[in-house]
């Protein structure tokens, strides 16, 4: 699979890049190719566990009803429960605001041989906070004592300790993926009309998720930038169109795949010699036990 369509560049414009594959395929189709994929992924993440040196972590970013919780579900569905943990970062805690904004996400990271995905990441910290701002008053930053403190190099800064942390992990073992579910304004719109229109959808829904909906020009362009500064040849960001939910799982399953094939030096580790040796001695024991 050839990865570059999909990795964002240093002066990302989302207009640019479509929310719908040009190719279309029967949702059916979609289903039956991702099924085969995730069972890959699953004997893959097995190989990640026995061979110990590397772990993964996957962030998934995106608008409102762009369709991470689903994706999570259906992608990680074959791996082994062991291997793989999902965390959804949510409000920071009291003391989670005693520490700086990365703390909680270093806490959150995989043990070698295993995955971690981020439903939203330590990117809504120059996000939502940038959106608004007075988040930024609660974490208590050393001269940072009103909103006229939060200058562009504030953000500037920030997005360079991203950097950093990235880079860290990445040198330590860490794999990174980073997706942006990029959906139009207008597929928002159908999927929270249908979100009001099911019963049993209905609890989804909050009136911020239209207050965030009249933001989505300031969202977008903090996106942009935190994406062109952020996206590198350890840790690139992927836009995977996403109007077509099935789709988007599908391009992530395969991102992931290709990606990881290329690592080569993952292999299931062999028995030491000696062990090896005494295999048909140990095989024999055993019949006749």
């Amino acid at each position: 699979m050839q990865l570059e369509p999909f990795i964002a560049n240093s002066d990302l414009k989302l207009d640019q890049y479509p929310t719908l594959p040009e190719q279309q395929i029967r949702k059916k189709t979609l289903k039956k190719q991702l099924r085969k994929e995730r069972r890959q992924l699953g004997e893959m993440q097995n190989t990640l566990y026995a061979h110990g040196k590397y772990s993964v972590l996957v962030c998934i970013q995106g608008m409102d009803t762009s369709g991470k919780d689903s994706l999570i579900r259906e992608v990680f569905k074959d791996f082994n429960v062991r291997g793989v943990v999902s965390h959804s970062f949510k409000k920071p805690s009291s003391q989670e605001l005693q520490h700086d904004f990365l703390w909680r996400h270093y806490k959150a990271l995989p043990a070698r041989g295993k995955y971690a995905v981020f439903n939203r990441s330590h990117y809504e910290n120059v996000l939502i906070s940038r959106v608004k701002p007075q988040i930024v008053l609660h974490e208590n930053l050393p001269h940072i004592n009103s909103l006229g403190d939060i200058t562009p190099d504030f953000w500037e800064t920030r997005l360079q300790q991203i950097n950093h942390f990235e880079q860290n992990i990445h040198q330590n073992g860490c794999i990174i993926f980073k997706f942006f579910l990029h959906i139009s304004k207008d597929e928002q719109k159908h999927r929270l009309l249908r979100r009001l229109n099911n019963p049993n959808k209905q609890w989804k829904f909050s009136p911020e998720d239209l207050k965030d909906r009249a933001l989505w020009d300031d969202y977008i362009s903090c996106y942009e930038e935190a994406i062109s500064a952020t996206s590198t040849p350890h840790a690139p960001w992927y836009i995977i169109p996403s109007d077509s939910k099935h789709h988007a799982r599908l391009l992530v399953a395969q991102i992931i795949k290709a990606k990881m094939q290329t690592y080569t030096d993952i292999k299931n580790p062999r028995l030491p010699q000696e062990l090896q040796q005494q295999i048909d001695h140990y095989k024999a024991e055993l019949h006749q036990s």
